[in-house]
């Protein structure tokens, strides 16, 4: 029994990467034809409809009055974030752009949480160094001859991203992103109660931020209907992996959760390998064996 509470989080946290994998390559899909935020607000409608469903049918603990603020706040900076990352996906190679935001957003909630909780076991740290390198091989700039490689006419908005080696399109918006989703994790995290209702008014908040960002940016309100299914679809993947995040944030250590879910970008980029046809270096293969390889080494710690 104790075995099986230890590794909980973690089956909770690969879960959870592999539903945000598809949620960012849905996402990323539908804002190359679509307004980001626009897509990003009606995502987060879905989302916010399912996870309610979800919540009122489990009878899990609501809130204290503190961790509906945690969970607005939450998810009024992940919303801002996720449009801005869907523009850095819509932008530039997926293959790039996502594992740059999963970086920067998996360093800083793991330096704070060290920080706050201490230093965890040195086999917990050895699997955070294997997963640094898994997404640093993943995000590993291919040469300028081969970067071109296997984008194809479905691409055509990432077709020129490489043009400019020193710069790839979407490089900052995904930084920026990953900023936000640090914030994000570590603003979720201070929320007690039942994961399900957390997510669903994280939702509120998300939703406010995206729409207020509609309405500034006057952008026009529509959506086709392949690009609202998709953003539908990445709604609903991308709310259950939040659940599942913070289900395992709850259970375990924060650092641990947030490490192992920072590596959807596998997810993300072998999608966008085998639909968009984008260049699958060796690298990036061996970043995503050393990705599998730093998960158990994670969970045992």
């Amino acid at each position: 029994m104790t075995s099986l509470t230890q590794f909980a989080p973690a089956a909770c946290s690969v879960t959870a990467v592999f539903l945000w994998g598809g949620a960012d390559f849905a996402g990323g899909i539908g804002s190359r034809r679509a307004n980001a935020f626009v897509l990003t607000a009606f995502s987060h409608i879905c989302a916010f409809l399912l996870m309610l469903a979800i919540a009122l049918a489990g009878h899990g603990a609501f809130p204290a009055v503190s961790g509906i603020v945690w969970a607005l706040i939450a998810g009024g900076i992940g919303g801002f974030s996720l449009a801005i990352f869907y523009r850095a996906l819509a932008l530039g190679q997926m293959g790039l752009t996502a594992p740059i935001a999963a970086l920067l957003g998996a360093a800083i909630p793991t330096m704070v949480d060290i920080a706050l909780e201490g230093t965890p076991s040195r086999w917990t740290i050895a699997g955070f160094v294997v997963a640094i390198l898994a997404i640093w091989l993943i995000t590993r700039p291919e040469p300028a001859g081969d970067e071109s490689l296997g984008d194809g006419s479905s691409s055509g908005s990432s077709v020129g991203s490489s043009s400019d080696a020193s710069r790839p399109a979407g490089v900052a918006m995904a930084a920026l992103a990953g900023v936000g989703f640090a914030c994000f994790y570590l603003c979720i995290h201070q929320a007690s109660g039942s994961p399900a209702w957390i997510a669903t008014i994280s939702r509120i908040g998300s939703f406010a931020t995206t729409s207020i960002a509609v309405l500034v940016t006057r952008a026009p309100l529509r959506l086709d209907r392949p690009r609202a299914v998709l953003g539908m679809f990445a709604g609903f993947l991308d709310i259950s992996a939040s659940a599942l995040f913070i289900f395992a944030s709850q259970r375990g250590r924060l650092d641990q959760a947030v490490v192992i879910t920072s590596l959807y970008p596998a997810v993300t980029v072998l999608l966008a390998r085998l639909v968009l046809k984008e260049h699958f270096s060796l690298w990036r293969f061996i970043g995503l064996l050393a990705a599998l390889a730093a998960v158990p080494m994670i969970a045992a710690g």
